[in-house]
């Protein structure tokens, strides 16, 4: 398992989430808020959407995602999710089971900021998802017509 300490920049993005959450906290409704990095240097912060059927929520973390892919940005560095317990007291989250999958599917080398015993580390998204079929595509999706090449994506 690939860990290692947060730079800087590290450090900056869980500001950022936590900015979000200052910026749009509804209580229970929008509590968990994210940022990730590109490899480009842009960030996109997001705040998580509750719902009274708890399945249809949709977390920071994806909705983070969606706002990079939808920009045009599918190479990802680094993400984070906190949530605020009280006043200023707050919590970096590691992802949940589904944004692991789908963080490995868009963004298998991205690293993911996470508590540890003692403090925080950055890891790999595919380190916290041990086994994943080997198979699995990921995005961007392989060019059918040369193999092992990625298909180049939209421009907008």
């Amino acid at each position: 398992m690939t860990v290692l300490p947060l730079s800087e920049a590290d450090r900056g993005l869980i500001e950022e989430a936590k900015s979000i959450v200052r910026l749009r906290y509804v209580p229970r409704w929008n509590c968990v808020g994210a940022a990730l990095r590109t490899t480009s240097g842009k960030t996109y912060a997001a705040i998580h959407l509750d719902a009274a059927v708890g399945r249809v929520a949709v977390c920071a973390e994806m909705i983070a995602l969606g706002m990079a892919v939808a920009d045009g940005e599918s190479r990802i560095e680094t993400i984070v999710a906190v949530t605020r317990h009280r006043d200023e007291d707050w919590e970096v989250l590691p992802p949940c089971g589904m944004c692991r999958e789908l963080l490995s599917d868009y963004a298998p080398g991205a690293y993911v900021i996470v508590p540890t015993a003692s403090n925080l580390a950055k890891t790999l998204v595919v380190d916290l998802l041990p086994m994943k079929d080997p198979e699995a595509e990921t995005y961007p999706p392989l060019d059918d017509h040369e193999p092992g090449r990625h298909r180049a994506l939209p421009q907008a």
